[in-house]
């Protein structure tokens, strides 16, 4: 008996030193140690430091965690609405909830495949989810045991495996963060659970914030070296713009150079993802979502979209985009100055589903060929399309812009907004030779593309001719 005595004090007192963090939580605010004020970055800095994020043009979003589990499913019946979100749409109870991050058990995942993966599909990074609204962390953090170290029974650290296979392999590694949680009792759980309204909601909220969300901010810019933190949750009411500024300026100073997204703030504008213009908003880039700009901006901005329907892994979702669409939307985006971060959401298991290892196969044999339009481009001055199925891009630094049309070039492929330089070279990516052409001032450029030609570029979701254009 004595033993027994001992062996229940011993566990007691080890549960005690890594608890769920309450109300009362007392941990010491975090303060980073330098005091440049970010929010004053001159032009130049600012340019420095986004300018491999604006040369890269294309990532992939990582959507993943507990929610995987039941996968669109509860009680036997598909939840409405996208995956990662049944938690709050299925009105879930925190502790039924739990159980799914219980049986999280990713013994399929592979690091190493899955940055491969992006790889080959032309992404030059990835963002991953380390927390999403449900709480449930992606590492092994001092700051909660609700993780998939010490909560599931995987029991390894995805974000370390991940960070490390980026920087083996090339990749930026950068990773989501929601600033709202529906787990941790200060931020809101009993609401998003369908419980009464908390009181106090300010202060606790406040609590929350410094003493549970900060100091995980702290242990993944430290321990994971991510090159973006893309944030998400900040409509959370008790979230106000001077926290915002006040957490850009946190994290700036945990890694300066670091990329932070608009939803750090309080200044994003609907799904259209750009920002309002009554104040001064912190964020390094507006975040359109499901959506590509009509147009072009004077801020940064990365379309974020699905391949289906839903971010997290949803059983029930065989709505897939085309392969074709897909690469449009990349070029769209291209040619509109932005970048276009491209969703998966792996299953429980950490299978990266079917459908989208074809699409993201299919982008990667196309961006081969024709990457070259896409990396290290900007909107042309001339304009970024000409009818419903031509894009232009223009290499930064360089007098070549690039045509892409979405429609099978006909024997003449004909604009009208690009004037060669005289003597210069139009060739068709995937073809070696230059292709022979004509301008007039009245009519514009006739690029003459021969049968022959398209047979040895062969098919193909997009065309694309790359033009020396006169200044």
């Amino acid at each position: 008996m004595k033993t027994l005595r001992w062996t229940v004090l011993i566990v007691l007192w080890m549960a005690s030193c890594k608890q769920k963090p309450t109300a009362n939580t007392t941990t010491e605010k975090v303060v980073p140690e330098k005091s440049v004020n970010y929010l004053e970055e001159s032009e130049k800095d600012f340019d420095e430091r986004m300018a491999w994020w604006r040369d890269a043009r294309f990532g992939m979003f990582i959507h993943w965690g507990a929610y995987a589990v039941p996968a669109g499913r509860y009680q036997g019946k598909e939840v409405a609405s996208v995956g990662e979100w049944i938690m709050q749409n299925a009105k879930i109870p925190i502790e039924e909830y739990e159980e799914y991050a219980r049986k999280f058990n990713p013994t399929s995942f592979d690091a190493e495949k899955w940055v491969a993966t992006a790889k080959d599909a032309g992404m030059k990074y990835m963002v991953i989810t380390s927390k999403h609204h449900d709480g449930f962390c992606l590492w092994d953090s001092e700051v909660t045991d609700y993780d998939i170290v010490d909560y599931s029974p995987y029991g390894k650290d995805i974000l370390k495996a991940l960070s490390e296979a980026c920087k083996k392999q090339g990749i930026k590694f950068g990773l989501y963060h929601s600033i709202m949680d529906w787990h941790h009792p200060d931020s809101h759980a009993d609401t998003y659970a369908g419980g009464a309204p908390s009181e106090n909601n300010e202060a606790r909220f406040a609590n929350y914030l410094e003493n549970y969300l900060k100091p995980q901010l702290k242990e993944l810019v430290e321990n994971y070296d991510p090159a973006i933190l893309w944030f998400d949750g900040e409509w959370e009411k008790e979230f106000t713009h001077r926290q915002g500024q006040e957490l850009y300026q946190y994290v700036r100073a945990l890694k300066p150079e670091i990329i932070i997204n608009n939803r750090v703030d309080k200044g994003r504008k609907g799904m259209q993802g750009m920002n309002k213009e009554d104040s001064d908003y912190a964020g390094d880039f507006g975040t359109p979502e499901q959506e590509v700009l009509a147009g072009t901006s004077a801020l940064d901005w990365e379309s974020c979209m699905t391949m289906n329907d839903t971010w997290g892994y949803k059983t029930d979702d065989k709505n897939w985009k085309s392969s074709q669409n897909l690469i449009r939307h990349l070029v769209d985006a291209a040619a509109k100055g932005g970048n276009y971060l491209l969703n998966i959401g792996p299953d429980a298991v950490g299978n990266i589903p079917e459908a989208s290892l074809e699409r993201l196969d299919d982008i990667g044999r196309w961006m081969k060929v024709n990457g070259e339009a896409v990396y290290g481009t900007e909107s042309p001055e001339s304009g970024f399309e000409e009818g419903d199925d031509i894009r232009f891009t223009a290499k930064k630094s360089t007098p070549f812009c690039y045509a892409v049309t979405f429609k099978r070039p006909e024997n003449t492929f004909r604009l009208k907004n690009l004037k060669p330089e005289a003597g210069s070279e139009i060739r068709l990516l995937g073809y070696e030779q230059p292709l022979t052409w004509d301008y007039q001032e009245d009519s514009g450029l006739a690029i003459s593309v021969p049968a022959t030609v398209l047979e040895q570029v062969g098919e193909t979701p997009a065309w694309t001719f790359k033009i020396e254009t006169r200044k």
